[in-house]
């Protein structure tokens, strides 16, 4: 096998697994909908116990231990941070759906690109072609346009102001878990990674939990429901397609990429729940998708822009 067909593998599978993965994305507003009756940090618990679950075989049959991750150049504590956060991410966001639109919650929870590359351009200098920045900022202005067309639901959501708080929240919290992710996935297979990362996000989720119900928190019937499925879908395909990609793939690209999943929540919105987009929402979403598509003209792999 040739250098070209080694470096050809990796490329289809990143496409095939974003591509499943960016589909998930988009379902996860939508089923955070379905349970706006659960507490959210109960939600956020169970959907992420439910991918610990549904990982361990493969992780018991396939993986390390931690000091063979530790010497392969792993700090454990690294993990930690990144279960962490990943933690936190999904309980501020989900929190957000009981306040905003699903529009809302999905825009602003995707604006860690502009956050991104100046992290990457500060922290790691990693150079990028003018038009990757112009296609970041392009999707981004899309963003903000969806967020303002969404204020016409007001009075449907009158916290609406807090909402959109916690998603943007979330937003922050997610570039940090990127970043961290960025630096264990160069020295850890996949597998490792999401298992220790959904165990530690679990265990954040659980206790946060616990200390917010103040005792034992209920599990409804909704709550195992709705928390499998987001497992299944948006954590380990969505989630899990682009914890690897990252390690052949900008962090930056990819979170632009996932810009696109406000296109795909506020479009399944409209069917599931009438929450009719108006023409601006429409434009914003033309503005994002030919953001995604200047940034992902050329890709970006390794330490400077090719």
């Amino acid at each position: 096998m040739n250098s070209s067909d080694t470096f050809q593998i990796p490329i289809l599978k990143v496409v095939i697994f974003l591509f499943l993965g960016l589909i998930s994305f988009g379902l996860a507003p939508i089923l955070v909908r379905f349970a706006t009756d659960v507490e959210p940090l109960v939600l956020a618990a169970v959907r992420t116990i439910f991918a610990v679950l549904l990982l361990m075989p493969f992780w018991a049959s396939k993986g390390k231990s931690f000091r063979q991750l530790k010497n392969n150049g792993v700090n454990p504590l690294w993990l930690g941070g990144a279960g962490l956060c990943l933690g936190l991410h999904f309980t501020f966001w989900i929190a957000s759906l009981h306040y905003t639109s699903v529009a809302s919650a999905s825009v602003l929870v995707t604006i860690h690109p502009v956050m991104l590359i100046v992290a990457e351009s500060l922290l790691f200098k990693k150079s990028f072609r003018p038009l990757v920045w112009l296609g970041v900022f392009i999707a981004f202005i899309g963003s903000v346009f969806l967020g303002i067309a969404d204020k016409a639901l007001a009075e449907e959501f009158p916290q609406a102001l807090f909402g959109n708080a916690l998603a943007f929240t979330a937003a922050v919290i997610f570039v940090i878990y990127f970043l961290i992710g960025r630096k264990i996935r160069q020295h850890s297979e996949w597998i490792d990674y999401v298992f220790h990362v959904y165990l530690y996000g679990a265990i954040t989720c659980t206790i946060l939990s616990f200390l917010w119900v103040e005792g034992v928190p209920v599990i409804t019937t909704p709550a195992i429901i709705i928390g499998l499925a987001l497992a299944v879908g948006p954590t380990l395909m969505g989630h899990g397609s682009v914890n690897y990609a990252v390690k052949y793939v900008s962090p930056t690209l990819l979170s632009t990429l996932i810009l696109s999943e406000a296109v795909f929540a506020a479009i399944a919105a409209y069917f599931i729940f009438d929450e009719l987009p108006t023409m601006l929402s429409i434009t914003a979403m033309i503005i994002i998708v030919c953001g995604i598509v200047l940034t992902w003209s050329r890709r970006i792999i390794g330490k400077k822009d090719q």
